[in-house]
């Protein structure tokens, strides 16, 4: 993901949560600037989007949400159509099983873009097995954690103490003294800030 993040969430009239917790601070540009960038700034006017138009809005707040290209979001969309059960709901999993996302989720990283580079520097691993690949998919039953000797580095410094505070999501526990967590079954459905039949009907075609 290149550009400024917070022009991005803008230009899709919605906050993602690409800058953590600046995004829902004063300072995020989301509240200073509550209106499409642009030359026209606040009074431009929006036009009405077509089907079309709203597909493609959803998809991209995915791909902003989860930092995933169209390409690995068309993938993990075929490997939803392959399962038994909603093709929706199965993408949804799919996205939240990277380890990348389950890092954020775990509160090892403040954002997702920071868990794939803690994930990409090889400090996590699964299994007590280093994972570089942001997009390795976790099952149930997994122990996440931060390799031994890299707590205090990069992005992950100081946050084993903010882990003692952080409840992270039913289908995960987390143990904040060895920061490390587990994968106690298939991702829940998360309140997502998209509607994701869209983005099943745009690859649908």
């Amino acid at each position: 993901m290149t550009g400024p993040k917070e022009k991005k969430e803008r230009a899709l009239g919605q906050s993602l949560g690409l800058k953590g917790e600046r995004g829902m601070s004063p300072k995020s540009a989301m509240v200073r600037k509550p209106y499409r960038p642009g030359v026209h700034g606040p009074r431009g006017r929006v036009k009405a989007a077509s089907e079309f138009g709203l597909q493609i809005r959803e998809k991209r707040k995915f791909k902003l949400t989860y930092g995933v290209d169209e390409r690995g979001l068309k993938r993990l969309f075929q490997m939803a159509v392959a399962v038994k059960g909603a093709t929706g709901a199965k993408l949804i999993e799919f996205l939240e099983s990277r380890v990348d996302n389950v890092v954020f989720r775990l509160g090892f990283a403040p954002t997702r873009l920071a868990a794939r580079q803690i994930v990409r520097h090889g400090h996590i691993v699964v299994n007590k097995k280093k994972v570089t690949s942001p997009g390795y998919l976790v099952k149930k039953g997994d122990i996440v954690a931060v390799r031994d000797g890299d707590e205090a580095l990069g992005a992950l410094a100081g946050r084993r103490e903010l882990l003692k505070e952080y409840t992270p999501p039913e289908w995960l526990a987390l143990h904040p003294e060895k920061m490390e967590g587990q994968v106690l079954a298939p991702p829940s459905a998360p309140d997502i800030p998209f509607e994701v039949n869209l983005v099943v009907e745009s690859f649908s075609k």
